[in-house]
């Protein structure tokens, strides 16, 4: 049968003394936590392991000894060793020793209870404690319940380490009657910034859940129900984006505990993200007040405004004479194109009417990218619909024209063979027509087929305008989810210590000899970057349509409305 007993590489220099550790009879593996050191009284060792069981839950025992004879040159140490075994009771001991400056270690176990003792191969295996114990492979700390289903897996081997944090919260430097080494024997890893951080956390967060807690009952008061505030709070992506954030300082500001470790990085992401997100919307509202490029912004604004709204006027005096050849219904032509020139005429009055307030309204909407500048895209992006609000019209003119005309088409293509949608059944059914609806149904049909070039031709350019508007909104609406659900702190740990994020584990030989231990290292695998993106991805308000290609096309067939934006704070994973 093998043994497999992992062993910290912290402790390969260490004095020598007993192991301690946990004994995992499953897999016949013995998990080695520290060492501790000579002089000890064994009652006082037996009663520290009993205050750590207690603590982490863990059967912490002693396990075996160790010698370093490089340390110790008395010869009666290895007898020493073995008498320990008889107090502490363990079978098997684990006895390993260091033979000097030689590279090979010797690893035996005593079985002096056992009546048919068996000789057993060993397999030592290295493992760094300090990576092993803040790597995320092993199961969170709330599954202790699973441990026998997870006994036979290497997450057992993380789980204890990862639990016995209190057993390495002592350093050589205490003093007490049992001295230990491991990983922080040197010295605890603690951080004095770090720690006046977090005393100054919890007033700010209070501070802050109040606010939050404040402005959450505002924006759930029925003021915001009536219409038309209810209308622009679904509509504006900028009022979306806001109750996204607001949603992620709450995360942020709650006293409740992470209960696992999905929640904890979850919560890091999102900080780092706001962080991120305002640190970039401060330097956007810095290059926009320095060197008066406001007024340079809005000064070029109202001149673009009259060329894209000439540029639609020529568009329709083409599209009023014989466009690319065609023969055109010229009385439909003549009042489609004076219709949509008479809206244009409107939307330039209406911006010349509000170009003396441009300037003052552009100054106080620059202010709001200290919000984050996922914040200002989404103000950009409701400035592009209002902008082009006229043209969101003429899709609208011409898609309802257009559907009308396909489904009266539709109806009276049924009426021809005999049929009818029957409303109730959702259903064609067979009808009988007399001769009246008949003639009155054909003269319909050739005055809406005649008709129908005209109409089509008018919804297929306002449609390409409407789909150029929609695209360039959606590279801003991209934009804006890839800030929002990017993991960028899972990303940077995976760039700075990748140890943290481990996706398995790979052994190296490190040397084999008969009649030796096989020793092995284990090494962490790290995360690839896509799965980091992949398991950490902070959720998002979807505001992208669901329909697949072929659906999208049949609705653009048939004249129905396309809605690309759906802002209803509909989350996505």
């Amino acid at each position: 049968m093998v043994l497999k007993v992992f062993f910290p590489s912290c402790c390969s220099s260490a004095d020598s003394g007993i192991l301690i550790g946990r004994w995992i009879s499953e897999q016949n593996s013995a998990v080695i936590l520290a060492v501790v050191h000579f002089p000890f009284i064994p009652v006082q060792v037996k009663q520290y392991l009993g205050e750590v069981q207690r603590v982490t839950k863990v059967s912490v025992s002693v396990l075996g000894s160790w010698s370093n004879s490089k340390q110790e040159k008395e010869e009666s140490l290895s007898k020493f060793l073995e008498d320990l075994g008889t107090i502490f009771c363990h079978e098997p001991w684990i006895q390993i020793s260091k033979e000097g400056d030689s590279k090979f270690w010797s690893c035996s176990t005593l079985q002096k209870h056992s009546k048919n003792p068996q000789e057993e191969e060993i397999i030592l295996v290295y493992y760094d404690q300090r990576k092993v114990m803040l790597s995320h492979l092993h199961p969170p700390l709330d599954t202790a319940g699973q441990r026998a289903e997870d006994a036979s897996k290497l997450s057992a081997i993380f789980d204890t380490v990862a639990r016995s944090q209190v057993l390495f919260m002592t350093d050589r430097y205490d003093e007490g009657p049992i001295k230990l080494t491991h990983w922080q024997s040197d010295g605890v890893e603690a951080s004095i910034i770090v720690e006046l951080m977090k005393q100054a956390s919890v007033p700010a967060c209070m501070l802050l859940t109040f606010l939050l807690s404040l402005l959450s009952g505002i924006c759930r008061s029925r003021v915001l129900k009536f219409w038309p505030l209810s209308f622009l709070w679904s509509k504006l992506s900028t009022c979306e984006q806001l109750g996204h954030r607001l949603q992620h300082l709450q995360v942020i500001s709650s006293n409740k505990k992470a209960q696992n470790q999905n929640q904890l990085m979850r919560k890091a992401n999102i900080f780092v993200s706001l962080l991120i997100d305002v640190a970039l919307g401060i330097l956007l509202m810095s290059w926009l007040y320095r060197k008066n490029r406001i007024g340079h912004l809005a000064d070029t604004l109202i001149p673009v405004a009259d060329r894209v709204a000439e540029e639609l006027q020529d568009l329709l005096q083409w599209l009023m004479g014989a466009p690319a050849g065609l023969k055109m219904n010229r009385a439909l032509d003549q009042v489609l194109g004076r219709f949509f020139l008479y809206h244009i005429h409107l939307w330039i009055s209406y911006i010349h009417l509000l170009s003396p307030f441009i300037e003052m309204i552009l100054w106080y909407v620059g202010l709001s990218a200290c919000l984050g500048l996922t914040v200002a895209l989404c103000i950009l992006s409701d400035i592009i619909a209002l902008l082009t609000f006229h043209i969101y019209c003429f899709y609208v003119y011409g898609a309802r024209l257009y559907c009308l005309k396909i489904y009266g088409l539709s109806s009276l293509w049924r009426l021809f063979r005999g049929k009818k949608w029957n409303v109730l059944r959702q259903r064609v059914d067979s009808c009988s027509y007399d001769l009246d609806q008949l003639f009155i149904g054909t003269l319909l049909f050739t005055i809406l087929l005649f008709l129908l070039p005209t109409t089509a031709l008018y919804y297929l350019v306002f449609t390409l305008l409407r789909l150029l508007v929609v695209i360039v909104q959606g590279l801003i609406h991209l934009l804006v989810d890839l800030i929002d659900s990017l993991p960028l702190y899972s990303l940077i740990l995976r760039l700075c210590r990748s140890y943290r994020l481990a996706a398995g584990v790979k052994f190296r030989v490190l040397e084999q000899q008969d009649g030796k231990p096989l020793r092995l290292l284990m090494q962490i695998n790290p995360l690839s970057y896509g799965g980091v993106v992949q398991t950490y991805r902070l959720p998002t308000y979807s505001c992208y349509p669901k329909d697949s290609w072929a659906s999208l096309c049949k609705k653009l067939f048939l004249g129905e409305l396309i809605y690309p934006w759906k802002h209803k704070g509909e989350k996505q994973n």
